[in-house]
């Protein structure tokens, strides 16, 4: 991590300061990598999924092979989001395209909510009219796509867990539920004939799934819409950021996502005297890099009368 500060002098006669450090791109370059070998496991699978379908008849089958299609969908887009993320900052991009990321989030978090809908219609429709289905097939290709799922699941563990690849690890672990509801529905079926407990089942999945999808949705909406961490008090950073040695005054102060993992921080701040705003500028980055903040703009002002100065956190 390479930190930067600047010092403007602007013919107004104010004085900007800011302290930037930057991530490079490996991270994202790597997740990119191992989202694209989860994108081929979880695609080759789902067309065996749909071949054996065609012939078990299971609803519960076919709602795993129809949302490993969706996975690979959303993978793919994760993919995509990741490899932008990595491109730098440019003249028309000069925070890069991390944010893509949460983009990514936040549209396979929507699509998940859809999945979740198409398997609940086609479960009440199967309640209402059952076919055939042979258990035995359906327990054989479920056993095999939990593996597959399951060594999805465990690669994409093991990339950097922004919010992208988190995304993209609730789609594989919904399928991993959607495999043990077909083994569980196959094996009832096999041994007692029961038909019901296939999209009985899949509506339990369903409500799963639906459960982390909207916690999912949440944050990925948050981040999007600018909101501050939910993770991060900005009243105790703003009081932390008052506190250090030559700051009377912390006002305008806002904290927000430029990208899935990374967090920018601007604010006013009011100094005894700018002789020392080298030092302050020192101690005021470290307050915000121990929040993970890796993007600080700081605006620095002389309060002339060296009076403690109300924190004001948005400007009124």
């Amino acid at each position: 991590m390479t930190q930067h500060d600047h010092h403007h002098d602007c013919r107004s006669g104010h004085e900007h300061e800011h302290g930037h450090s930057h991530d490079h791109p490996h991270s994202h370059s790597a997740a990119g990598k191992t989202l694209l070998i989860a994108l081929v496991l979880t695609i080759g699978f789902s067309i065996v999924e749909f071949i054996a379908d065609s012939r078990s008849g299971s609803l519960a089958l076919l709602a795993d092979a129809g949302h490993m299609v969706t996975d690979g969908a959303s993978l793919g887009i994760s993919a995509l989001a990741a490899w932008l993320a990595a491109r730098p900052p440019s003249r028309r991009h000069t925070y890069g395209l991390g944010r893509a990321e949460l983009l990514a989030a936040l549209f396979n978090a929507l699509t998940m909510l859809v999945v979740v809908l198409g398997i609940a219609i086609e479960a009440w429709r199967r309640l209402h009219d059952q076919g055939q289905i042979d258990g035995a097939t359906v327990s054989v290709v479920a056993v095999i796509g939990l593996l597959v799922n399951l060594l999805v699941a465990w690669i994409l563990s093991r990339a950097e867990q922004s919010l992208n690849t988190r995304a993209a690890l609730l789609h594989v672990m919904g399928d991993v539920l959607g495999s043990l509801a077909a083994i569980a529905a196959g094996s009832v079926i096999w041994f007692t004939g029961w038909t019901p407990i296939d999209p009985l089942l899949s509506i339990l999945i369903a409500g799963l799934i639906l459960f982390s999808s909207v916690r999912l949705l949440r944050e990925a909406l948050h981040a999007t819409l600018d909101g501050v961490p939910l993770h991060l008090d900005i009243e105790v950073l703003g009081r932390a950021l008052a506190g250090v040695p030559g700051v009377t005054e912390v006002h305008d102060l806002h904290v927000w996502p430029i990208a899935a993992e990374r967090l920018a921080l601007s604010a006013h701040v009011r100094v005894h005297s700018l002789a020392d705003w080298a030092e302050v500028l020192v101690a005021l980055s470290a307050v915000a890099s121990a929040q993970g903040i890796e993007h600080v703009t700081f605006q620095p002002a002389e309060n002339p009368e060296n009076k403690p100065q109300p924190i004001r956190l948005i400007k009124r």
